[in-house]
């Protein structure tokens, strides 16, 4: 069966956005650059970033960047360059995005998880000029790659820099130190000056390269453009409503396209402090809400679960986080009523990519996440001001409301491609729509709902089980704090389906218990034959579960 075009032409979900929203948007910047220099015209004195104890204002900020960016220009990088910026989440990060900016360059952002292999990886595809890392992981990771690898100009820095706090829950390990035969960051910053000014950059100039997360093959580096983050930032600003000066919360990485988009963009769009703690640490997050007043964030899942079920949540800490967003994983709708039970706030939902610059689909600030009642699945929000998505059969036709398919979605926000693969931007970027390669569906209301990722599908004796759904019945369970599920080898039914949970505080269960819980909540062929129990399931440094750890 075929589906007329105008059922997507049509565009069911403009109703749901919320009154007086309007259908597009004009980007007030399409330099992220100058979106940052109009902040420190207007919020000179107010902070940019507040670490700990620390407060950096825009006026500093713009110093301190101008002090980074003469000295990379002084050491021959121009316009265009890379730099590589492999760091956890300290004020350096934010710095050094604006430094590579107004030195002409790319900023590149690299996972502080990731060691030399990894980082070699990206390096030989991206090719440096410049990075700046942490001191105290120089030696095991950049002073390792191969010599031709290296990039000309390494800066490395420390965590304990600017803040005087030195938290024991982050920083009972880390020590200060300079590292011989690279710059030390705060030498640079003492001695530079303002550097000359490269050619004004262009909204379809690179800003950022992000690399995915590489979980079906090698690492792609996408290629966000100025115009890209700024139409984004304001998306993040117009359509959650994020006041002028409002605090927002770091609490995913910078190096993630939300971290980059959803916190350091649209702080700089807003004028705003961004709060940042080095590390996601549950405890410190909550505090760092209750000192510095948070007024949005938004995060994995699996970061408000943490928080969640940490002995010193009380609903005082969180009383200012009023906004809140959730992305990147599918959303347990359970997990959305028991936080709001615990702190009074709703979660809302919002569903992006690397190559999307972080949201396309977003739940409206006054609306509330439909659950599909046929699936269980909680709506991931509407497509975006002056964005377009479709549901697709493998041929990329679109599929009738209701049925399942792949998401498609074009707009503002995706990026050209692929940094030096056109055959893979070829593949998933076809006359400028982004085929995700997550599978879900859109209600005759125009919701768009995720049901999993299309390698995750389990064939369980030919019928298809999708991990999330399973997930889903897993979180009711009163004892269950995360959960997985995986497809694992069945001698009789091909595949079966196997469950790997952690269990909160204090809680116990046994495997046939949970099995039994889920046995009576769906189908037969759905309900896992398999549980473990494990202290803590394995998840990438943004807090997304790492199902392909739980198949062995």
């Amino acid at each position: 069966m075929s589906v007329p075009a105008s059922v997507y032409d049509d565009k069911p979900w403009l109703g749901l956005y919320d009154p007086g929203q309007p259908e597009t948007l004009t980007q007030d910047y399409t330099d992220a650059l100058a979106m940052f220099r109009s902040a420190v015209v207007r919020a000179s004195n107010r902070p940019a970033i507040l670490y700990f104890d620390a407060a950096i204002t825009y006026a500093e900020l713009d110093r301190l960047s101008d002090s980074l960016a003469t000295f990379l220009i002084e050491r021959g990088f121009a316009k265009g360059d890379r730099f590589a910026i492999y760091l956890q989440n300290v004020p350096q990060f934010v710095i050094a995005i604006v430094a590579a900016w107004k030195a002409g360059g790319i900023a590149v952002a690299v996972n502080p998880m990731n060691r030399v292999r990894e980082i070699g990886v990206l390096f030989a595809d991206c090719t440096p000029r410049a990075v700046i890392c942490h001191g105290s992981t120089y030696e095991q990771t950049v002073a390792a790659l191969d010599p031709a690898l290296r990039p000309q100009i390494v800066i490395t820095t420390s965590a304990l820099a600017f803040q005087t706090r030195n938290d024991p829950r982050l920083f009972a390990e880390v020590k200060p130190g300079r590292v011989a035969h690279t710059a030390d960051f705060e030498t640079v910053m003492a001695e530079a000056g303002k550097p000359t000014p490269p050619p004004r950059s262009g909204a379809n100039d690179i800003a950022f390269l992000v690399y995915t997360s590489g979980t079906t093959g090698v690492p792609k580096g996408a290629m966000s453009t100025h115009g890209n983050v700024t139409f984004n930032a304001q998306t993040y600003r117009d359509w959650i409503g994020l006041d002028e000066g409002a605090p927002l919360l770091g609490i995913a990485p910078l190096f993630h396209i939300t971290g980059l988009i959803g916190h350091v963009a649209a702080a700089f769009i807003t004028a705003a402090p961004l709060i940042l703690a080095y590390r996601f640490e549950a405890g410190v997050m909550l505090d760092a809400i209750e000192e510095h007043k948070a007024a949005f964030t938004i995060g994995a899942i699996t970061a408000f679960i943490a928080m969640m079920n940490h002995p010193s949540a009380v609903p005082a800490k969180l009383g200012t986080l009023t906004k809140i967003y959730s992305g990147g994983a599918p959303i347990p709708p359970s997990v959305v009523v028991a936080f709001r039970e615990k702190f009074g706030h709703y979660i809302h939902n919002g569903y992006g990519l690397t190559e999307t610059n972080s949201p396309s689909h977003v739940v409206p600030l006054s609306r509330e996440a439909p659950v599909d009642p046929a699936s269980g699945a909680l709506a991931i929000g509407v497509p975006v001001y002056n964005t377009t998505s479709w549901i697709c059969d493998d041929d990329g036709k679109p599929v009738p409301i209701g049925e399942v398919g792949e998401i498609v979605t074009q707009g503002p926000m995706v990026v050209p491609g692929y940094w030096n693969k056109p055959d893979k931007t070829a593949e998933a970027i076809r006359a400028g729509r982004f085929h995700t390669g997550d599978v879900g569906f859109m209600d005759r209301h125009g919701w768009f709902y995720l049901v999993d990722r299309k390698k995750d599908m389990i064939n369980a004796a030919g019928y298809k089980v999708w991990p999330r759904e399973v997930e889903d019945v897993l979180y009711t369970h009163p004892s269950v704090r995360e959960a997985a599920v995986v497809g694992v080898p069945d001698s009789y039914r091909g595949e079966t389906v196997k469950a790997v949970i952690s269990l909160k505080p204090g809680a116990t269960t046994t495997p046939e218990a949970i099995i039994a819980f889920c046995k009576e909540r769906m189908a037969a062929y759905k309900y896992p034959r398999e549980v473990a129990i494990i202290d803590d399931l394995p998840k990438t440094v943004t807090g997304k579960i790492l199902r392909r750890e739980l198949r062995g």
